[in-house]
């Protein structure tokens, strides 16, 4: 029961740090392979923060999401302004930057050996500090979608030429976009730090980065449904097979699974929809006329 607790906390640190991909890679349209690294800024800052000040555990997520925004305000003043593959590039060469120095900087991280001995949470006292924050992500998320700085970010994503001609400030918008996924990437690296009671290196390697963007393309670019559903089933997908005689094979069937979603569902499993309450219902009810005329028949 405790490793099984373990997955479900650990599936909501990562669908926050999915959701702050998503917004920059799914909504915006700049795929990112570095956003592992601000991860890694978000739970060092955290665990060193709690550790050197004894402050409360939020006050250390908070310093962490903080470090990490403006980390990446930082290095997306110059970025921002490189378009297609080149930004691609400029951010994987990012994520490797932050994976290294978290290796080199021995005194101020533990190097390969990782950063100890700070305030932690387990078991149930997890799911306490981490479902409350994972709900608050979705919601403010959700109503920044759906307000004017979220549509003119997926104006971005549709057309950035069209955008531009309407007055949309693109610059502008890509940083939002590139300031909101750090933060939320930094806060979930911070939770993961406090949750595994230890911070290395190997925690944020340039696969992690490459997770992240894979869970966002099989949810759907443009859906925070998608997001969650993707995080939902690919972050405990791995442990699930470790059963028995499939324990060889389990990343092969990983990788098997993820190709058949791109194959059957190119848009992804929830393409660019959004759940809804009001579309729960008429999928009911489609589906329960559909089930009554055969019944008829």
């Amino acid at each position: 029961m405790t490793y099984w607790l373990g997955v479900l906390v650990q599936t909501c640190i990562y669908m926050i740090a999915i959701i702050g991909v998503s917004i920059l890679s799914g909504f915006c349209g700049l795929f990112t392979l570095g956003h592992a690294g601000f991860m890694a800024i978000g739970a060092y800052t955290s665990a060193i923060v709690v550790n050197t000040f004894d402050v409360p555990i939020f006050v250390g997520l908070l310093a962490g999401m903080l470090l990490s925004t403006l980390l990446g305000l930082l290095i997306g003043a110059p970025t921002l302004r490189i378009n297609g593959d080149y930004f691609i590039i400029a951010t994987m060469g990012i994520g490797e930057a932050i994976y290294l120095l978290s290796q080199y900087l021995i005194p101020v991280t533990g190097g390969p050996y990782g950063y100890m001995d700070f305030h932690s949470f387990r078991g149930m006292e997890a799911l306490f500090y981490v479902v409350p924050i994972l709900i608050v992500v979705i919601v403010v998320t959700y109503f920044f979608i759906k307000s004017k700085h979220g549509r003119n970010i997926v104006a971005l994503r549709e057309n950035e030429m069209a955008a531009l001609t309407v007055g949309i400030n693109v610059y502008r918008y890509k940083m939002i976009s590139m300031g909101y996924s750090c933060a939320l990437c930094g806060l979930a690296g911070g939770l993961l730090a406090h949750y595994m009671t230890n911070v290395n290196p190997a925690m944020f390697t340039s696969t992690k980065s490459n997770d992240l963007v894979i869970a966002v393309v099989l949810g759907g670019r443009g859906s925070l449904t998608g997001a969650i559903i993707a995080a939902m089933i690919l972050t405990p997908l791995p442990e699930l097979l470790r059963f028995s005689s499939a324990q060889e094979w389990r990343l092969i069937m990983y990788g098997l699974t993820i190709v058949l979603v791109i194959l059957f569902r190119p848009t992804g499993l929830y393409g660019d929809r959004e759940f809804s309450i009001s579309g729960l219902a008429k999928w009911i009810k489609r589906h329960s006329q559909r089930l009554m005329k055969r019944g008829e028949n």
